[in-house]
């Protein structure tokens, strides 16, 4: 018996020894769980961020681009003297502005001038005392939101009569 009460008492002052300790180091693994967590939380908000300004920069981008299709498809060329480009909206089904014309704020604008850059000899194969090939530079500055812009330059020449 004697043995019996020595390894009963062992047995009663190690669980007493060990009461709080598995509730400290739980609660430690909680606090290095929520600070992961939270690390987590933080780096795809910054990855959202993040990939919105780069679907704007992206707007801009296409804005830009467009901007210099429509000034080669409409054509307005002057020689002498230089295009200003009015500010442009483009629509967009997506954002609205299709929907409420007046709300632009959100849709990508672009503004697009074409300077004349003198006139040279055309290009072998084209009669030279009868042509010209007039040269202009398109200049188009697209925006979007959160500031985003993008510039595209674009040179170009047309085959005209020469002026008698």
């Amino acid at each position: 018996m004697n043995t019996r009460n020595r390894i009963h008492r062992l047995q009663q002052s190690a669980r007493t020894a060990q009461r709080g300790a598995a509730l400290v180091v739980g609660m430690i693994l909680l606090l290095i769980l929520t600070l992961l967590a939270i690390s987590g939380m933080s780096t795809s908000t910054t990855e959202l961020v993040m990939a919105g300004n780069e679907q704007f920069q992206e707007n801009a981008f296409q804005a830009a681009e467009t901007g210099i299709e429509r000034t080669i498809t409409t054509g307005n060329f002057n020689a002498v003297a230089e295009v200003p480009g009015a500010q442009i909206t483009l629509p967009s089904a997506d954002r609205g502005c299709l929907a409420d014309p007046a709300n632009t704020q959100r849709c990508p604008t672009y503004t697009a001038t074409v300077r004349p850059r003198g006139s040279s000899p055309p290009p072998p194969g084209y009669s030279l005392d009868q042509f010209n090939a007039e040269n202009f530079e398109i200049e188009s500055l697209g925006t979007s939101v959160r500031g985003a812009t993008d510039t595209h330059v674009q040179g170009l020449f047309l085959i005209v009569p020469k002026a008698n």
